[in-house]
């Protein structure tokens, strides 16, 4: 049990690469909020399909939620959703494996939150840990040939590292929701969470599109094939997350997560025919990098 989460961790991360290059593609004919709504309107049925089966095996109900769990979850799947929308359009600008690094700087935003938000202590490693991976992404969104960052080269950064800071919220959410409910299996309680977050988001996107871009909700309608797909594929990279947050702390499933990274890099080659550059190679190295030394200074 005490390594379980390092299996459903790597499984989720295998999935969710394959989800956001699905994800990615219907980008081009969705839009960006669209190609987002996909993940959770056809991941729904599939979340219920699994809590279904979980509480057929285990023969336990489902926990009434309490305020506190709903909060968390609401949480959650907010930060997710605002997480995946400039994820993707970040990925219009620059290619999928480089987006993807971007994204997993996720843990030194936690750490930098903690400096904010709650003034915790910045030690010597946890400095030098978020130096490195800042310069890793200062590298990537450098002109190629000039020392200058170009504004083509800022503005999908910038939307990477917010959606890496966005997808730290929406574990902290998740995670809080899980250990708040008060009764259950890990296995029920991740699933459930699973569940409320999916009927959560699904709602709010719908509304969302129905008022603001009804033709993007009607092109997903149209577009059902690869969207279920890409819901099938979300719902199932969640529902590992989701495990592997019942099982350890955020930080540890986060921290594994980092090999998205190098499924990401083989994606953009294989699927996009995306090349990427060695100073990107040498950027993507320092994120992971700083990463890995943030949290050795944790450790």
């Amino acid at each position: 049990m005490d390594s379980l989460w390092i299996a459903t961790t790597l499984v989720a991360s295998v999935a969710q690469t394959a989800r956001n290059a699905m994800q990615r593609s219907l980008t081009e004919t969705l839009g960006t909020v669209g190609a987002s709504q996909v993940r959770f309107l056809y991941g729904f049925p599939f979340a219920l399909l699994f809590l279904l089966v979980v509480v057929a095996v285990g023969g336990d109900p489902v926990p009434a939620p309490t305020g506190r769990y709903l909060a968390f979850v609401l949480a959650g799947a907010v930060t997710q959703i605002l997480a995946t929308v400039l994820m993707l359009a970040a990925m219009k600008e620059r290619s999928f494996a480089v987006t993807t690094a971007y994204i997993k700087t996720e843990p030194v935003q936690v750490a930098l939150f903690g400096v904010v938000v709650l003034g915790d202590h910045l030690g010597l490693g946890t400095a030098l840990a978020v130096v490195i991976a800042t310069a890793g992404v200062v590298l990537m969104a450098m002109k190629p040939g000039g020392a200058k960052m170009s504004a083509a080269g800022l503005r999908p950064a910038a939307m990477g590292i917010v959606s890496g800071a966005f997808f730290a919220l929406s574990a902290i959410g998740f995670r809080g929701a899980i250990l708040a409910m008060p009764e259950g299996s890990f296995v029920l309680r991740a699933t459930s969470t699973l569940a409320w977050s999916l009927a959560i988001q699904t709602v709010l996107l719908f509304f969302w599109l129905g008022a603001f871009d009804r033709q993007a909700l009607l092109k997903s309608f149209r577009a059902w094939r690869p969207s279920l797909l890409a819901g099938f594929l979300g719902a199932f990279a969640s529902q590992f997350w989701f495990l592997g947050f019942s099982l350890t702390s955020a930080a540890n499933v986060r921290t594994l997560a980092l090999v998205e990274v190098l499924f990401a890099q083989i994606v953009s080659r294989r699927l996009f025919a995306q090349q990427t550059s060695p100073r990107e190679i040498v950027g993507m190295g320092l994120i992971v990098g700083g990463v890995a030394l943030l949290l050795w200074a944790h450790g």
